[in-house]
């Protein structure tokens, strides 16, 4: 039995280190000035706490399981899962994205799969559902962004891998295989690929902003003035963005 699944195109190692500088929140807003409303993947949260990772979707769909389609059996002919299928494109910085159908039920990967992709270069997996065997894969150096935990495997019950490398909804949110994952402990956001340039240019000048007025507002400054940065502010903050430049010189 011969499977073909298509690999994605990634973004530059450039695009992923500027987007590392940039948080799931300021991701998120800046999306949603740029005119995309929903780049928040609902329900998955994190399970590795601290952790921050950016890298490019490979993407799992899930369908609701029909016996005639699909064996119950954990071992029964391996090459037909396709869940092994997503893990065998993993490079270096990928990310796996898995819409799980929101199932509870389902261990979509164990400690033996999140080894191997590990052991590719993998960085962490978002699943609209749940992982298994969570208490043997704490030293992998993953990272997880998961609705929950079973002691179940993948079709033991209602559900079936279906898809790899296609669109798919993933906690109610658009993901295109190949967009960007940014994902740290407020959540993952989903980053068209084609709108990383425009996002990293409009963050960076967020972050200086917000920089200069965190510190005015940790001196007694007023939240009016500093939060978001008025006008009347504004003077203030080109000689600060001036002074920091001068030192830097």
């Amino acid at each position: 039995m011969t499977i073909e699944t298509h690999d994605i195109t990634r973004p530059s190692p450039e695009i992923i280190e500027a987007l590392g500088a940039i948080g799931a929140a300021t991701a998120s807003s800046q999306l949603s000035k740029m005119g995309v409303r929903n780049s928040h993947i609902f329900g998955p949260v994190s399970r590795s706490p601290g952790r921050r990772i950016v890298g490019p979707a490979l993407t799992l769909q899930f369908m609701p399981k029909r016996e005639d389609q699909y064996d119950a059996d954990e071992y029964a002919d391996p090459e037909k899962q396709l869940h092994r299928h997503v893990l065998y494109h993993t490079q270096p910085g990928d990310v796996v994205v898995v819409d799980a159908r929101g199932d509870m039920r389902s261990g979509i990967f164990g400690e033996m799969m999140l080894t191997y992709f590990r052991g590719k270069g993998g960085i962490g997996v978002v699943i609209d559902g749940c992982l298994r065997d969570y208490p043997n894969y704490g030293d992998l150096d993953l990272g997880y962004w998961i609705k929950g935990l079973t002691p179940n495997f993948h079709t033991q019950t209602d559900i079936m891998p279906f898809g790899v490398n296609v669109p798919i909804a993933c906690g109610g949110c658009l993901v295109m295989p190949g967009d960007i994952i940014i994902a740290d402990d407020d959540g993952a956001v989903v980053v068209p690929a084609q709108l990383a340039p425009t996002l990293i240019a409009r963050a960076s000048k967020h972050h200086e902003w917000e920089a200069f007025s965190k510190e005015r507002l940790m001196e007694g400054g007023e939240l009016k003035r500093y939060y978001p940065l008025t006008e009347e502010a504004r003077p203030e903050y080109e000689a600060w963005l001036a002074a920091k430049a001068g030192a830097a010189g």
